[in-house]
This record gives C-alpha cells, sequence and structure tokens, in this order.
C-alpha cells in the first residue's frame, strides 16, 4: 500500500507538470526588481513582522520586493480581483499574491481567477507530499489541482489559563456542559470572523450524525440533518457565555484579551504556538496552555495563491516557492520567530534540514505535533457558508 501511495503522489506531480531549471532562471531574472504585493491578513503582528523578514530576504537574494496589503478579510483581496475582471483589466492587476483557504479559493477557482496551476513550476515543491488528497494538494476538501501553493500549518485549538481551569471538558460536548458550570467564562468570536465560524464548525464536525456528508456541497435535506445537534447544542450553550451570548469578541485577538484580563477562561486560534508566543510578548499569562479536543480538531494548510492578472507573476511565483524553503520553513517555526508549524513532509528533508528543526527551542506552553492529536477534515466550503448565515438569523437582530 505504502508503495502504491508513493506511486500515486509521483504521477501526480508528473502530471502537474515538473520545474524545469532553464525555466525557472528566466522566472528569477523576470522577477529581478518586481515589487510583489502579498494581501495577507493583517491581523497578527508575528505573522506581520515575517512577511517584512521574507521581504528582506527576497531583496537581498533575488532583488525582488515584497509589500504585504493587510486585509481584515481575505474577501477584500477576491472583490478587487472580481472587479478588475468585470472591468477588464486583463493584466496589470493589483493583487500578486493571496494568503487564501477555502470559500475565497473556491470562488476564484470556480471564476477562472487564478493563475495556473504553478505548484509543481516551484523547486521546492519537492518537499511536499503531492499525493492525491493529501493536505497539500487539497483545501477544504476542494482539489487544489497546483493553483495554490501551501506555506503555514492552520489547526483549531483552544487555550485555557491553568490557573483558573482545573475541570477540562473531553470535548464540544463536554465544552457545552462546563459554560453551563461556569456561567460567563466562555465565549467565541462573532461567526462572521473566520475564527468564530472555525469554532461552530469544529462543533458540527464532532456532533454531525453523518461526518462524511460534510465533504460533499451543502444541500438543504443534508444540512437540516447534520446540524440539528449542533444548533441543539448551540441553544443550550448560548445563555451560559459571557453576556449571555448576546456579544462576541470580533476577532481572537480580542478574545484573546479576554482571556488575558480575566473575563473569560478560554480562547481559541488556528496557530497552535500563538499562545507560546503571546506568553512570551507578555500578552498572555504564563498559565495559559493549549487544550485540543480528545479526538482531534479541524485542520488544514494556509495556500498562497496568484490572481489570473497579477501584474508580477514571476514575483510572485518565487516569493511562493522561497516560502516553502526548508531553512524559511524552520525559520518561520521558531516560537521567537513566529512558531507555526511547517507544512513539509519530513521525510523528504535532508539531514541538514531535519536537524535545524530538532534544534528549533521549546515552550511549556508550546504544544507537540503529538499533543495537538489527529487532525479533522474541513467540511465542504458551502458549509462553513451556510452555517455562519443561519447563526446570523438566529442570534442577532
Amino acid at each position: 500500500m505504502k508503495k502504491l501511495v508513493i506511486a500515486l503522489g509521483l504521477a501526480a506531480s508528473f502530471a502537474l507538470g515538473t520545474p524545469a531549471l532553464a525555466d525557472w532562471a528566466q522566472t528569477q531574472a523576470e522577477a529581478k526588481g518586481q515589487t510583489v504585493y502579498f494581501n495577507a491578513w493583517g491581523g497578527d503582528p508575528r505573522t506581520n513582522a515575517f512577511i517584512d523578514w521574507v521581504s528582506e530576504q527576497m531583496q537581498a537574494r533575488h532583488g525582488v520586493t515584497v509589500e504585504q496589503v493587510k486585509l481584515s478579510d481575505t474577501a477584500e483581496a477576491v472583490s478587487r480581483v472580481q472587479a478588475e475582471k468585470a472591468a477588464g483589466k486583463d493584466s496589470g492587476g493589483a493583487v500578486d499574491l493571496i494568503w487564501i483557504n477555502g470559500p475565497n479559493f473556491l470562488a476564484m477557482k470556480q471564476a477562472g481567477l487564478l493563475a495556473g496551476p504553478f505548484l509543481t513550476d516551484l523547486p521546492n515543491a519537492k518537499y511536499l507530499d503531492l499525493a492525491p488528497g493529501s493536505a497539500a494538494t487539497t483545501d477544504f476538501t476542494v482539489p487544489t489541482e497546483g493553483y495554490e501553493s501551501p506555506w503555514r500549518l492552520a489547526k483549531f485549538v483552544f487555550a485555557y489559563d491553568g490557573d483558573r481551569v482545573s475541570d477540562l471538558p473531553k470535548d464540544m460536548a463536554g465544552l457545552g456542559a462546563w459554560a453551563g458550570a461556569h456561567p460567563g467564562r466562555f465565549t467565541h468570536p462573532n461567526p462572521a470572523n473566520f475564527m468564530g465560524a472555525t469554532f461552530l464548525k469544529q462543533a458540527l464536525v464532532e456532533m454531525a450524525p453523518d461526518p462524511a456528508a460534510l465533504a460533499a456541497p451543502v444541500t438543504d435535506a443534508s444540512y437540516a440533518k447534520e446540524t440539528a445537534p449542533l444548533w441543539a447544542w448551540y441553544d443550550a450553550l448560548r445563555p451560559n457565555m459571557w453576556h449571555q451570548g448576546r456579544d462576541f469578541p470580533e476577532n481572537e485577538s480580542a478574545q484573546a484579551q479576554l482571556l488575558a484580563d480575566g473575563e473569560t477562561d478560554f480562547a481559541m486560534f488556528l496557530d497552535p504556538a500563538a499562545p507560546a508566543a503571546m506568553i512570551g510578548q507578555q500578552v498572555l499569562p504564563p498559565s495559559v496552555r493549549v487544550w485540543v479536543p480528545e479526538d482531534g480538531s479541524i485542520g488544514n494548510m494556509s495556500f498562497v495563491a496568484i490572481p489570473y492578472n497579477a501584474a508580477h507573476r514571476a514575483g510572485a511565483e518565487l516569493v511562493a516557492n522561497f516560502l516553502l524553503d526548508p531553512a524559511t520553513q524552520a525559520h518561520m517555526q521558531n516560537i521567537d520567530v513566529l512558531g507555526s508549524y511547517a507544512v513539509l513532509d519530513p521525510d523528504k528533508l535532508d539531514d541538514a534540514a531535519k536537524a535545524a528543526f530538532a534544534a528549533l527551542p521549546t515552550a511549556p506552553a508550546l504544544p507537540t505535533l503529538a499533543d495537538l492529536g489527529p487532525t479533522l477534515p474541513e467540511p465542504h466550503p458551502s458549509w462553513m457558508t451556510r452555517i455562519t448565515e443561519d447563526w446570523a438569523k438566529r442570534y442577532t437582530k
């Protein structure tokens, strides 16, 4: 079976295309002097600082500048490309590279708004597991088909204050019971924000009668069946939340501040290293630790994609390739830098790269991969759209 998986992975790689050194040299030459406008969520200072470092490295190595366009929502960049398409601006677009996932990727892919496929044009793609269905080739159940390149691992985790919480629940159902025993001490970000939406998806994945149904596009019938336990659970949870579930923090940063101020006992992140990093920055108290439901949590890879009309496609490809360099990934995973877990296949690394990862510093609040438990698959993007819209109808005026 292992040989079959390897063979399929190689076949997929060849099907997508393999990088030609001459072509890559041409890409490098074309990219020199370009400024790549990297549209990326700007709500995390550590990520912003990392992108600044990437720009410094790209300028020194390739003569390419990376300019981060800080977004509050990825949909802002998607809308920009859609507007350019509608206006007939099929070249010289304002967006060169987008940090993208899930529904936004699906929308751009279906509308023909992405350049590519380009993934296997990148020399450093050789460090990825490109087997069919692997995390590097699938985005929220949607095959990426080479139109995205991964750059960091995302996994849903909770952070809690160990000085105040000694009776951790085992799962999302248990979290509802915990909130009932500790009224006002739990909340979640507004589901209009991706973190609040992920919280609802985690509960959905755990509670759906047929989790396999979540891999397919949602229908009225499947939605009614699979979400019934979720909404029954949430109806019981809501009155026991902070402010009786009438108000919600805007995003993960606002929720982390509630935890830091002692107003609530939990926060949530898609970056498992974030709590340790925030302790190091003295944003969270040293008593904060990470908790993951015992059967695992939703996880995925974060990707970058290039719009079809990008003005600086060559430079964007160089940035995507640099993000996959083992040295870059090790630097990124350093808790003193960013702490985000690497997307590379450890079996494809040489001894020097493996040693670099092994030498990375640790911290008491930094979970190991074993601590993070199983990774649960994301539902099809249509489920996230439907449950967030339904939540708004049910619980907002």
